[in-house]
């Protein structure tokens, strides 16, 4: 349902008049607060507050100002179908577009929503079961699945190279995707590359991430990259492209949702269900392989960028979950 102007006017993340009109402010301050947050951030909020809004139109109730109420009342019809984690992203974005906005009163700081989305978060339960994790084996079968396989020889070591490169810098798959020549450093060591910006990121400071050669392993994704790049002709732009039908290389870069299918396709070669790993089963299955090898979480969390140590914790708990088992422990004494 498109929005009109007027609807459009009140998303204050974007569009803060009242911002903008003030005259205590100067306009590098206005400026400041208005980059306080990342682009891909305010564009995850407009999306959530248009979905808000489109719920008030069709429901005939107001959504600026908007009542607790006809909070609790989304977040309940919402509930139907989306996960509790979703349905407090919500909740933020609304919430923060009604700071922004500068009206004296919040309606998703009222104790009424809050007991609702606490209610809501019991009705539903807040795991989330993300993609399956693919591990160092799996690699190394699809790697042998692929030499196997009569795919040609310049999509084998692009397919390789992504696969390899994905995994071992534990990478996003929209990080994959946007990975240029100039980004590369190589040396005798490995491959330093600089990722420019990511989802976690966001003051946009960048980073670099460290893949060390492995030297005469099937697994080193430095030497794969090499002979991708070698075999390409590829020297300056993006990294992964597509092919025509013809098999020519394109100019673009390859998207983030063919990332995905290149792993679904290996993954089903393998003889593994599709529909239970995508692109982000390379990065989680780097984690999770990490932790069972007794990788510490701080240099899991280095290589993964990941500024939350709870998250890393869940992997390193999902690595475990068999090892130290109180059931394996119980037979293991009553053999004894």
């Amino acid at each position: 349902m498109s929005q009109s102007k007027e609807e459009k006017k009140h998303f204050y993340l974007r569009h803060n008049d009242a911002l903008m009109n003030s005259t205590k402010l100067s306009m590098k301050a206005k400026q400041s607060i208005l980059l306080s947050k990342a682009e891909n951030t305010v564009n995850a909020y407009e999306s959530d507050w248009d979905d808000f809004v489109d719920w008030c139109n069709y429901q005939k109730a107001s959504y600026f100002p908007a009542t607790p109420e006809t909070i609790v009342n989304y977040i309940n019809d919402l509930a139907d179908y989306a996960k509790a984690n979703t349905i407090a992203r919500r909740i933020s974005a609304i919430s923060e577009n009604y700071n922004a906005s500068g009206a004296r009163e919040n309606p998703c700081m009222s104790p009424l929503v809050k007991q609702a989305l606490r209610g809501i978060r019991r009705l539903k339960g807040t795991f989330q079961q993300g993609k399956t994790p693919i591990l160092l084996e799996d690699i190394e079968d699809i790697l042998e699945c692929i030499d196997g396989s009569d795919i040609p020889k310049i999509q084998k070591l692009r397919d390789k190279a992504i696969l390899l490169i994905g995994f071992m810098g534990a990478f996003r798959r929209s990080e994959i995707a946007a990975l240029t020549v100039e980004n590369l450093k190589f040396s005798t060591q490995g491959l330093e590359i600089f990722v420019a910006s990511s989802k976690a990121d966001q003051e946009g400071q960048g980073a670099i991430v460290a893949i060390p050669s492995l030297q005469g392993s099937p697994l080193d994704a430095v030497r794969a990259l090499k002979k991708w790049l070698t075999a390409s002709g590829i020297t300056s732009g993006p990294v992964f492209r597509g092919f025509t039908k013809s098999m020519s290389l394109r100019k673009t870069a390859i998207s983030d949702k063919s990332i995905a299918e290149i792993v679904k396709k290996y993954i089903s070669l393998i003889g593994l269900d599709p529909a239970m790993y995508g692109a982000h089963s390379l990065r989680h299955g780097f984690a999770t392989t990490a932790a069972a090898y007794g990788v510490e979480e701080r240099n899991i969390m280095r290589q993964t960028r990941h500024h939350s140590v709870n998250m890393v914790r869940r992997y390193i708990n999902e690595a475990n979950k068999f090892v130290d088992n109180p059931i394996s422990t119980i037979f293991e004494k009553r053999l004894k």
